[in-house]
């Protein structure tokens, strides 16, 4: 687990970040620096898309994998990492900054 602390506060010290949630495999949100509602939200919604991202990365290619998707708009950027058991780590940002 010190490795992963270390690792949040390294993401979280470069400029423009807002926040980063680490999601375990059961879509629990574990570790956040962003309020209760947010996080939810977050967890919640970007779980079933990284799901379904997935899933079409295996559909075009059956022995590929989903290693990060980056998903920009105009207020903010998001960036998902699949990790080992299911795990999720977010990490959202303002890309004007």
């Amino acid at each position: 687990m010190a490795d992963v602390d270390e690792t949040l506060k390294r993401i979280e010290s470069h400029k423009g970040v807002i926040g980063t949630i680490l999601v375990n495999g059961d879509g629990i949100p574990v570790r956040t620096t962003l309020d209760n509602s947010t996080t939810s939200q977050y967890a919640r919604l970007l779980r079933s898309f990284t799901a379904l991202a997935s899933s079409a990365v295996r559909d075009v290619d059956p022995q590929n994998d989903l290693t990060f998707v980056r998903i920009r708009s105009k207020k903010h950027e998001i960036m998902v990492a699949p990790a080992e058991n299911n795990n999720l780590l977010i990490v959202i940002q303002n890309p004007c900054e």
